[in-house]
């Protein structure tokens, strides 16, 4: 964990009102988390502290692109990425993170590590269905997509010609229409 210590800054020394803090993010940083979804990932973090006397808070904003295969065809292609995100990190008894977007540190403390927030910040960016610009705008020839296309089309004739009749009315419903009244 000695890579993640990057990413724990000291606020103890800092004097009150804003701070930067850069950090480039790639495929290291999400190797410590184990997570693999990414085939490649070149994002530029700038993290703003703004050091109260009471609280800080911690300002994310992320740019950059992501490098993951689509859904649909398992073609690798650049997703670009922009987000942002705000933590409030107050003091208190004792350290809870249950809260989204506040962070409570025991008295005391001396120093945050934002590397799980960041961590959060980026795979939350991504949205939930990945798919190929290609496939959108229908630039993107593939095996997989002409498969899909084939099996859509058959599909769609299979329901056309099993299109059910309409069924005949059961006699004895008839006789309730007797007991309307237009009155």
């Amino acid at each position: 964990m000695k890579h993640l210590k990057t990413y724990t800054i000291q606020f103890v020394g800092l004097k009150q009102g804003e701070h930067d803090f850069q950090y480039d993010i790639d495929n290291t940083f999400f190797e410590h988390f184990d997570y693999d979804d990414f085939n490649s990932i070149a994002v530029d973090l700038k993290v703003t502290l703004i050091k109260k006397s009471t609280l800080m808070e911690f300002y994310f904003d992320a740019e950059g692109t992501v490098n993951v295969n689509c859904d649909l065809t398992n073609e690798p292609y650049d997703n670009p990425l922009e987000t942002s995100y705000k933590l409030v990190v107050k003091f208190g008894q004792e350290y809870n993170d249950e809260i989204d977007d506040i962070l409570i540190l025991p008295h005391g403390e001396y120093e945050v590590n934002i590397a799980q927030y960041i961590y959060e910040t980026l795979v939350l960016a991504m949205p939930a269905k990945r798919v190929h610009p290609g496939v959108e705008d229908g630039t993107l020839k593939s095996d997989i997509l002409d498969k899909l296309e084939e099996l859509s089309i058959k599909d769609n004739q299979e329901e056309e010609e099993q299109e059910p009749q309409p069924k005949e009315i059961d006699p004895r419903w008839d006789k309730l229409k007797d007991f309307l009244t237009d009155n």
